[in-house]
């Protein structure tokens, strides 16, 4: 338990340290409507995905990736909600089109590296997608974007890995318009979510989410107090705190 739990911390330090020069000057906010279309037709209201639908729909995934690609945000004139849309939508899209690509797969895991290469040891850090014509990994994206230039810990509800225990992914795409309210809705919903965690008064056995991002949950207050925010039930402040092991097997 000792060495998992140092290798993840490990794994998120080296992941969140440096900076991304991904992005583009001069460039204009795409349409996320393709995308959302797709998420409609294929996503279910519980974040289930339709893969082998969403396999025959795939130029309309590659023509919305491709948006992206030649699209990416520009920091100086883009607004946060902008930029912060654009994101959490690439992340998901493209971990999509990565599980479409090798469907059908049981886990995203499956999709390691099976050779270990330097700095290179799982499908995240691999950079098998373009952002503005520069190589570039899901990695990249949640740890030096999302996770390092917002201060937003939504996101971790916002951005799906795939997997059975990830928050689920929205059945909507996020538009800068309402995407304070989308990420108050996915919040609230997981952490209420009796799945994927289990929360009474005094006791609560929640997502390892809480344990591998807590630092990006107590900035401000305990983690207790991050959760009282969205709990329908009101945590004490010595509650019993336990992780759940986290489901890997794919959101289908």
């Amino acid at each position: 338990m000792y060495l998992h739990w140092l290798i993840v911390s490990v794994f998120l330090f080296n992941f969140s340290c440096g900076n991304s020069d991904l992005g583009q000057i001069g460039s204009s906010p795409p349409s996320h409507q393709l995308f959302h279309e797709l998420l409609i037709k294929y996503v279910d209201e519980k974040g289930k995905v339709d893969y082998p639908g969403l396999i025959k729909d795939k130029t309309k995934l590659e023509a919305y990736l491709k948006l992206l690609d030649q699209n990416p945000p520009d920091r100086s004139t883009w607004s946060r909600d902008e930029q912060l849309a654009y994101w959490i939508n690439a992340y998901n899209a493209f971990t999509l089109k990565l599980i479409i690509d090798h469907y059908p797969v049981k886990s995203i895991k499956d999709l390691n590296p099976k050779l270990s290469l330097p700095l290179v040891n799982t499908i995240w850090q691999v950079k098998f997608f373009q952002i503005g014509g520069k190589d570039a990994s899901l990695d990249e994206i949640e740890h030096k974007i999302l996770r390092k230039e917002f201060n937003e810990p939504r996101i971790h509800f916002a951005i799906n890995c795939a997997s059975f225990s990830c928050p689920p992914l929205l059945n909507e795409a996020f538009v800068a318009e309402k995407i304070e309210d989308q990420l108050e809705s996915v919040t609230r919903n997981f952490i209420n979510d009796p799945v994927r965690n289990k929360i009474q008064k005094d006791k609560i056995e929640i997502s390892q989410i809480f344990s591998w991002f807590k630092e990006d949950f107590t900035k401000k207050g305990s983690l207790i107090d991050y959760l009282n925010r969205y709990s329908k039930t009101k945590i004490i402040p010595n509650a019993k705190v336990t992780y759940l092991n986290y489901d890997w097997s794919l959101n289908e």
